[in-house]
């Protein structure tokens, strides 16, 4: 364990319950998004002031600032083991811009195969079949796979241009055996990218992989800053992703010059202040070190998932507990709906967890081992624009700041709803998002926290 745990901005914030009572809320979704290191925090007062524009100016500050962003694009090459190898750094938004890029970069056809897999998040499943062929490798009952499965699908005709998979899964935690796959694929002449975002904050990257993708979000730098990492001689031709300012050096009506990369991949003004909270959160993490922060996981794995697994009528999805994994435990409870659970935990414990699909569809659905038919069902209810039998799970997912007291926390409270105690308070279900809100006679605050009328769990 990191002892003490490393507490985030925010920790500690009393938020209301339906009894009645302010309770230090939980934040037990940390697989989604993190709150911000203090460090990170701080790192960005100081900045501030000395903001400006980068890359276009002579002033003092602008100065400061392009110094500021190519440091930080200098500690992610080195936080992804780049150090040696001619690669760049794009600063994205995300790891979903991230993909969208380098699928639009690689300039596939139709006629190129890229294998991937069943367990990946949206983010890493969408942009491909829009540019190229997918084959996809599939997972047992437990939403997991081999290396022998990937290799076989490597080994089909024709031969794929591009191995794309996930460093390790937002939904169970698992983390697939990245370095045997990535050895597999180069022996084949086969490139590989890996979806580093739920990985990144847990474990040091693959430095063979070919490209690495990751977000500031999950990893204590919420301020909107991506990476994508790759060779420098694969963005050296082409137009860039995006077009605009900053990614030229020489504009006709009739012709473009584009500048070198990486600056020719960051068209627009970038976010600095991002790039300057993405570099405080690898010097953290680097200060802590991976070996503290490996077994803080584990830990808190062991504890979720067994706490959990111990609970009547709690189904826990994924691998058995033989299975190294991330601190992400992913559960239904037997005769209530997921968002009730997820609804009920907020309201009535201030423990804050995910629920629905995770952006991860076709894996959740082969986790709940849905039938076709029952995909097709819902599919139609959704269509109608009715969403409250929608399938999914409840996710809880720990970070550098859980504490043992907080799994205890969210354990105690699954063991009553999945007993049957029965609320105090009446829940409602709203059918077009298919979240569930206290009476709000007894919650007025619920009221206005969801004012804006959108789904908690969209995808």
């Amino acid at each position: 364990m990191i002892n003490p745990p490393v507490p985030l901005v925010g920790d500690g914030m009393l938020v209301p319950c339906v009894d009645g009572h302010d309770r230090p809320y939980v934040g037990l979704d940390a697989a989604a998004s993190t709150g911000a290191l203090r460090q990170v925090a701080d790192r960005v007062e100081a900045f501030l002031p000395s903001y400006s524009s980068i890359h276009r100016g002579a002033g003092y500050k602008s100065q400061l600032a392009t110094a500021a962003y190519e440091s930080a694009r200098d500690a992610a090459i080195s936080f992804a083991g780049r150090q040696d190898r001619d690669d760049i750094a794009i600063i994205c938004r995300n790891t979903t811009e991230a993909v969208n890029h380098l699928a639009y970069r690689l300039r596939l056809s139709r006629d190129d195969v890229v294998v991937t897999t069943v367990v990946e998040h949206h983010a890493n499943l969408l942009p491909w079949p829009r540019v190229a062929t997918c084959r996809y490798v599939e997972c047992g009952p437990d939403g997991t796979f081999t290396a022998a499965d990937v290799t076989a699908a490597l080994e089909l005709t024709p031969r794929p241009r591009l191995l794309t998979i996930t460093g390790a899964s937002n939904i169970t935690g698992w983390l697939p055996p990245i370095d045997e796959i990535i050895v597999a694929a180069h022996s084949r002449g086969i490139l590989v990218a890996v979806d580093a975002a739920q990985l990144a904050p847990h474990r040091a990257l693959p430095a063979e992989a070919d490209f690495v993708a990751w977000s500031g979000h999950k990893m204590y730098a919420p301020f909107g800053a991506g990476v994508l990492i790759g060779p420098r001689e694969v963005f050296m031709d082409g137009d860039p992703f995006l077009a605009g300012g900053g990614a030229v050096d020489l504009v006709e009506l009739g012709e473009v010059v584009w500048t070198d990369p990486p600056d020719r991949e960051e068209a627009g003004s970038p976010n600095v202040v991002g790039a300057v909270a993405l570099h405080a959160a690898i010097d953290a993490l680097g200060e802590i070190g991976w070996p503290a922060i490996i077994d803080h996981d584990r830990h808190l794995a062991g504890l979720l998932r067994e706490g959990l697994a111990r609970i009547p009528g709690v189904r826990l999805l994924g691998p058995g507990q033989e299975n190294d994994t991330l601190p992400v435990a992913t559960f239904t409870v037997e005769g209530v709906s997921h968002a009730l659970v997820a609804a009920r935990l907020s309201a009535e414990d201030g423990i804050g967890v995910r629920h629905g699909c995770f952006c991860a569809h076709p894996y959740l659905m082969r986790l709940l081992g849905l039938t076709e038919d029952e995909v097709a069902t819902y599919r139609d209810e959704v269509r109608r624009g009715d969403r409250s039998r929608m399938p999914g799970a409840v996710r809880a997912s720990a970070g550098i700041n859980t504490t043992e007291a907080d799994v205890a926390r969210l354990l105690a409270a699954v063991a009553r709803v999945a007993g049957g105690e029965p609320s105090s308070v009446a829940y409602v279900q709203d059918p077009r998002t298919g979240d569930f809100s206290p009476d709000p006679a007894v919650a007025p605050w619920y009221g206005d926290v969801r004012s804006h009328g959108s789904s908690c769990s969209p995808g």
